[in-house]
């Protein structure tokens, strides 16, 4: 009696901890794709966008990505590539900013990639940056890009690295 009586809390126990944890899995995903896996090895998401700082860079070695260091939030390598402004050609994405805003990419390639029904294109520069993304799963976060008009900045969560992004529309 007693054993069955642990048995059952030990059962009950291990389901509700998988529910729980199913449910904080599953985030903000705006995409509608079915989940595929993470793929994640890095899946820290930052909390903000970079702080416009005309002239100041947190430079990068030549063997690094432009990447958000954990530590203060420090968009590493943003502002050295002297981006052109781009004044919104297609339009302002309006599908939310930042970490409560999970996209999961579903398909395309560096010059033109979608997340539901959004229209991406990666920057040219930036173009390197992105060789080991994943067009078909990836999830990506958004911010607005304080210094470069017109370019946002895509965050991969998987990889911790971000490029320029254009907005092609819906």
């Amino acid at each position: 009696m007693i054993k069955t009586a642990i048995l059952s809390t030990l059962l009950i126990s291990t389901f509700a901890i998988n529910a729980d944890n199913n449910n904080r899995n599953q985030g903000s995903n705006h995409s509608s794709s079915p989940n595929h896996s993470n793929h994640s090895n890095h899946s820290y998401i930052p909390s903000h966008g970079p702080q416009a700082s005309p002239g100041r860079v947190a430079r990068m070695s030549p063997s690094q990505r432009p990447h958000v260091a954990r530590r203060g939030d420090v968009w590493v390598g943003h502002g050295a590539s002297g981006s052109p402004s781009r004044l919104w050609r297609s339009g302002r994405f309006e599908g939310g900013f930042g970490p409560r805003h999970i996209f999961r990419m579903e398909e395309g390639n560096r010059s033109r990639f979608r997340f539901g029904s959004y229209f991406w294109g990666v920057a040219p520069f930036d173009y390197i940056f992105c060789d080991n993304w994943l067009w078909d799963s990836d999830q990506v976060v958004v911010y607005e890009d304080p210094e470069h008009p017109g370019w946002y900045l895509i965050y991969n969560v998987r990889l911790g690295t971000y490029v320029h992004g254009e907005y092609l529309g819906m």
